[in-house]
Parts: C-alpha cells; structure tokens; sequence
C-alpha cells in the first residue's frame, strides 16, 4: 500500500509530504529533550489466567513505591478476563501532576468511591471504584491507615512530617471525614504515630505505635468511642504496635512488631465488650488478614543483631486462639519469595495473595495460591505491593 500510494503521487507533492514529516520529527525530538524528565506512563496488561466468573469483578493493588520518589502505583486485577494490568491511575487521570504521589499506605473501597491513603503526599486521592478517576482528594498529614462506619471514614494521622527522632513530641490523630463531602468534620487525639484501626461495638481501636520515637515506642490501644468521637481510654498491651482487625466474636487483634532485639513480634488479642487484654499467640506478625474465623499471618523476624531475616506463614484460628498451621503455602513454592508484604484472601474462592517486596527498590510481585496453599499464578507488580481491595459483591 505504501508503494502504491507513492507511485501516484507527483514529484511536488512528495517534496511536501517528505517536508512534513520532517518537520513533525523535528518538533518531537525537541520536546522530548527539553522534557526529558517527564515519562509518560502507559498501563500495561498481561494476560495471566483463565477467566473466573462471580460476583467480584477484580481487586486493585496499592504499591506504595520508594520513598521520596513518587512512585506509587495503582494495578487491577481482572476476574472476567484473566489479566493483571499495571499502572492504571496514569491512564485514567493523565492530567494528574506526579500521578497517584509518594507512597501509598492503605486502600480501600466504600460505596461507589476508591479511596487510597498516599502518606509522603499527604493526602488520601477518592477515585471511582469502577474507572479509578479522581473524584477528589483530602489533605491528611502523614497519613497511614483509613476504615469506614455509617458514611464516615477514620484515618489515622502521625500529624506531623516523617522524622525518626526519640525527641520527636507530636502526637496523632484520627481523622473523621464525611464521605458525601470529602470533608473533614472532626479530629480526635490518640498516642504517638498511630497507626491501625478497626471499629467494634461502637468503638474505634487504634494502634498507636510510637515509630518515631525509637526505642522507646508507645505500647497502648486507644478506644474512641464512635457515638461522641472522644478517647475513652487506653488498653496497655506492648511496644511498637502496627495493625489491628475485629473478628465477628468482638475480639480484636493487634500485631506488635517488637523492638528487633530482645522483644520480638507477636500477635494480641482483647475484648471490645470489656476491653482487656484477654490472650495472646506467639507468633511473629509482620501483616495478616482475617477471613472467616482463620487470621492468615505472614511474619519477617528482623534481628538488628544477627542483621537477619526470619519468615513465616501461618494460620491462628480465632475461636481457639491457637496456631492451626505453621505454613499456608504448601507446595515449596514460599522459597521463591523474598519479603512477603502484603496479604489478603479472596472472601468466596478462599485463594491466597501474597506479595513479595524483594528489595524495596525494584518492581516486586504478586503470588496466587489456592486454597490448598499450592501456587496458581504469579504476576510483577509495580514497587513494594502492599495493599488490596476487593470490588464486587461479597
């Protein structure tokens, strides 16, 4: 076709054509080198496994991405077509400087809204849950994690920049933000660098974790009560205190992370009726989900005295309160994971998620198991995945 096209076209008409495009080439190499600091991000799809049908369409996945280089992104997974497609905030807001900004800390859907807790950025971005556009934003300093009740969501605030620094004074917050308007209604004052939250009994938990304050952490659970959003009191439980889940028995779980020398992490357990600490598991927790009545834990034992890692992946039932198994992944495949990150299970076929970090600073990886702990899939992400939410019914 292109040979036929210049065969009937005349000598001062290719003169032309050629001085066109030249001159179109030209203009692109010029923009591109005065902006050669801007790449142009383009989403990526990859086909990955068979299709599956019900009534969840897909999860998104939050990687938080280096600190200090605004590279979080947003990739989506596809039930309906089998595929994983990366970076799909770039490619549903275009218009959006520096994307989805400095490392994402929680995700989360509510209603119709996707709401993504950006930390270093200091914002939370309001997406629509089914095309990932940006609906809004709200300024939140350092913020870490989000929950919802009765069309209000919680965050939690270090309520200052990110400084380690056992001088460091600010205490945090939690944010209630109204969800028609975006707006933030009221704050209430927790521990140093809250971090987790869950809401039980009309009660809201929160892990206030004292990262800044190395290595003196904080050690308490505050309970706010959802009805006059005042701290009510606070549960002494132990140091350096990370996420927190409310099972459906009214027990909620919080994961110490220890102090990575003599103190290691651990998993506890309180009553929402009575809010005392009422058992503990001895198992290192660095993350975990809870489906059902089975917390699905993954540990990273860090020793900043044999500069080593430890890793687990176990299950604790939390009716009896005990481990039921010390390793979900069943078929070897764990070995080719370097720093599992983040985890979640699918509410209806019982699969597995676990994301693998690797070195913080490279594109890191999904894993899919089944039910049975043995590897289905597995994907590259963008940097450090950390954080899963589901859309659909279930």
């Amino acid at each position: 076709m292109i040979v036929k096209f210049f065969k009937h076209t005349d000598d001062t008409d290719l003169h032309r054509l050629i001085k066109s495009a030249f001159i179109c080439f030209i203009c692109v190499i010029c923009v591109l080198s005065c902006r050669k600091e801007i790449e142009i991000p383009f989403p990526e799809e990859e086909p990955i496994t068979n299709p599956e049908f019900t009534s969840i369409q897909g999860f998104y996945l939050l990687n938080e991405g280096n600190m200090g280089n605004n590279k979080s992104t947003l990739d989506y997974f596809d039930y309906e077509k089998g595929t994983y497609t990366r970076n799909i905030y770039a490619d549903a807001n275009p218009s959006v400087p520096k994307e989805l900004g400095d490392v994402g800390n929680d995700l989360a859907i509510y209603g119709s809204k996707l709401y993504a807790v950006i930390n270093r950025s200091n914002k939370i971005e309001v997406m629509d849950a089914q095309t990932a556009k940006r609906i809004g934003q709200i300024e939140i300093p350092n913020g870490r994690y989000i929950k919802f009740h009765s069309g209000f969501a919680y965050v939690t605030s270090y309520a200052g920049p990110v400084q380690s620094n056992p001088n460091h004074q600010q205490i945090g917050y939690v944010a209630k933000i109204d969800t028609a308007s975006l707006q933030i209604v009221d704050q209430c004052l927790v521990g140093f660098q809250p971090d987790g939250l869950a809401i039980a009994n009309g009660k809201i938990y929160v892990a206030n974790s004292g990262g800044y304050l190395s290595p003196n952490y904080e050690n308490t659970v505050s309970v706010i009560e959802v009805a006059s959003f005042k701290e009510t009191k606070r549960i002494t439980v132990a140091a350096n205190l990370n996420r927190v889940c409310a099972d459906k028995h009214g027990n909620i779980w919080v994961n110490t992370r220890g102090d990575y020398y003599q103190t290691s992490s651990k998993l506890y357990c309180m009553d929402s009726k009575t809010d005392q600490l009422i058992d503990s598991v001895n198992i290192v927790a660095s993350n975990f989900y809870l489906d059902d009545d089975k917390l699905y834990v993954i540990g990273v034992k860090w020793s900043n005295v044999t500069m080593s890692n430890e890793i687990n992946y176990g299950v604790v039932d939390v009716v009896s309160k005990q481990i039921i198994s010390n390793k979900f992944i069943t078929d070897g495949s764990d070995a080719e994971i370097r720093m599992p990150y983040g985890i979640t299970v699918n509410p209806l076929t019982k699969d597995i998620y676990v994301t693998d970090a690797r070195n913080y600073v490279t594109p890191g990886a999904l894993y899919c198991f089944d039910k049975e702990g043995k590897r289905k899939w597995d994907v590259r992400t963008g940097d450090i995945p950390g954080h899963f939410a589901f859309i659909g019914k279930f």
